[in-house]
């Protein structure tokens, strides 16, 4: 089951696209998070998805929130993926321990061995403010972000 709102969201250490280390806590105090699970680099809907959220990086951008993609993919996929597609923020691999951060956060799918499509909108106390799941097949809608990404603002935290 998916961690609930107004709970704390489990830290990571997990490489980004580059090799560079990125932790959820290294933000904490400084910029809420939008963590954007998908299930895999290179799929259709996951593109179609994450170039949505390219198009519309100024909206997290303007909001001083932090846009953080997360697979289980490899970091060298997720690099070619993101020079491919020409995705400007960040992507970490959650590819070994294979999942692990998807179980924390409840959204890994075993049967199919990868996350959910999965939001998590959390704010710089680390406390988890909004979330929204999707299927697998079904994308995320840019409304959902900017309502999320409004509720972050600074006068509402």
């Amino acid at each position: 089951m998916a961690l609930e709102n107004d709970t704390l969201a489990p830290d990571f250490d997990l490489p980004n696209q580059y090799g560079e280390r990125i932790r959820l806590s290294q933000f904490q105090g400084k910029k809420p998070v939008a963590l954007v699970f998908f299930p895999l680099a290179f799929s259709g809907v996951c593109t179609s998805e994450l170039c949505a959220l390219e198009e519309n990086l100024s909206m997290f951008k303007n909001a001083n929130v932090e846009l953080i993609g997360i697979s289980v993919d490899s970091k060298a996929t997720l690099r070619a993926w993101a020079e491919k597609e020409g995705y400007d923020f960040t992507l970490v691999a959650d590819f070994w321990p294979h999942g692990d951060v998807a179980k924390d956060y409840g959204v890994f799918l075993d049967e199919k061995g990868f996350a959910n499509r999965a939001t998590f909108l959390i704010d710089t106390n680390r406390i988890i403010r909004a979330s929204f799941i999707t299927a697998p097949g079904e994308a995320r809608s840019i409304e959902a972000y900017r309502a999320a990404v409004e509720d972050l603002s600074p006068a509402r935290v």
